[in-house]
C-alpha cells in the first residue's frame, strides 16, 4: 500500500507578525472611519468625505461601512450620507444618564429654581431603595436648609426629592421598596411604612411631593420627579426651606417653578 504523506504548513514568526500588522491596520482604518462619522454634523457624512478624511480608497470605505452598519455602529441617512447608529446613540444616552451627566444637565434647573425661591435646591437620583444627592445649589435667603450634601444617601421617600421619585415608580415597585425600608425609617423623624405609603399616595395624586421634619428638623421641602425621554423617573429636584416659609400657596408656587425650569432646560426629558 502506498503511504501518503501529509505535509503540514508551518507558519513562520514573520508570517504571524504580518497577520498581526494586517489586523491592526484594518482595526485602525475601521476606527478612523467610525470617528469621522461620529465627528460629522447632524446631517451625516458622504463617502467622498470619508475617503478624503481617512485617506482610503472608496472600495475600502464601503467594506468598512458594511461591517459598521451590520454591527449597529453606523446607519445610512438618506441615499448618500452616514450617521451614528443605534448602538452608539445608546452609549451616548447611557453616558448622559450617568450621575455626573444628570447632575450637569440639572445644574441650570437648580440655579434657576434657587434664584427664584431664594432657598436651597437639590437634585437626587435613585440607588436601589435609597436616594442619593448628586447636586446642590445654595440660595440667597439668610437661613438655608443644607442638611443634605452632595453624596448624602438616605431611604427613598424621607426627603422631598426621594419621595417624588418614589411616587413616580410603578405601584408594585413602590410597595417592594417600602417593605424593604420598613426597619430603617424610624430614624427619620418618626417615619414608618404606613406614613410613607400615605405620603406616596398623596404625591401621586398631587403631582409633586411635600414633606417636613423627616430628613431635616424644622424644614419643609417640595419635590418634582424628573423623567427621561421614555417617561421613566430617573431623578428629582427639590427645594427646602424653614417651615414658616413654606405655606401652602408657596409650596404650589415652588412646585410650579421646578416644573417650568425642567421644561425650559430639558424639554421632553433627560
Amino acid at each position: 500500500m502506498r503511504s501518503r504523506t501529509v505535509s503540514a504548513s508551518v507558519r513562520s514568526p514573520d508570517d504571524s507578525k504580518d497577520l498581526d500588522n494586517a489586523g491592526s491596520r484594518t482595526l485602525r482604518r475601521g476606527l478612523d472611519v467610525l470617528e469621522a462619522v461620529l465627528g460629522a454634523s447632524g446631517e451625516g457624512v458622504r463617502i467622498i468625505d470619508l475617503c478624503r478624511r481617512c485617506g482610503l480608497e472608496r472600495a475600502t470605505v464601503y467594506r468598512i461601512l458594511e461591517t459598521l452598519i451590520h454591527e449597529g455602529y453606523v446607519e445610512p441617512s438618506g441615499r448618500f450620507r452616514y450617521v451614528a447608529g443605534k448602538k452608539v446613540e445608546r452609549w451616548r444616552d447611557e453616558r448622559m444618564l450617568s450621575q455626573s451627566g444628570i447632575a450637569a444637565r440639572l445644574e441650570p434647573v437648580l440655579r434657576q429654581v434657587s434664584a427664584m425661591s431664594g432657598d436651597a435646591a437639590f437634585a437626587v437620583v435613585r440607588e436601589g431603595c435609597l436616594s442619593s444627592c448628586i447636586a446642590r445649589q445654595v440660595g440667597t435667603y439668610p437661613i438655608q436648609i443644607l442638611a443634605v450634601q452632595v453624596g448624602t444617601r438616605q431611604p427613598l421617600g424621607v426627603g422631598a426629592g426621594g419621595l417624588a421619585l418614589l411616587a413616580a415608580l410603578p405601584v408594585e415597585e413602590i410597595e417592594a421598596i417600602i417593605a424593604q425600608l420598613d426597619g430603617a425609617l424610624s430614624s427619620y423623624g418618626g417615619m414608618d411604612a404606613e406614613r410613607l405609603r400615605l405620603l406616596t399616595n398623596a404625591t401621586r395624586e398631587r403631582g409633586w411631593s411635600v414633606i417636613g421634619n423627616h430628613a431635616a428638623k424644622g424644614a419643609l421641602a417640595v419635590g418634582v420627579a424628573v423623567r427621561d425621554r421614555q417617561g421613566r423617573p430617573v431623578a428629582a429636584v427639590s427645594v427646602a426651606a424653614p417651615i414658616e416659609r413654606m405655606v401652602r400657596q408657596r409650596q404650589e408656587s415652588i412646585a410650579g417653578e421646578i416644573k417650568a425650569a425642567l421644561t425650559t432646560f430639558l424639554g421632553e426629558g433627560l
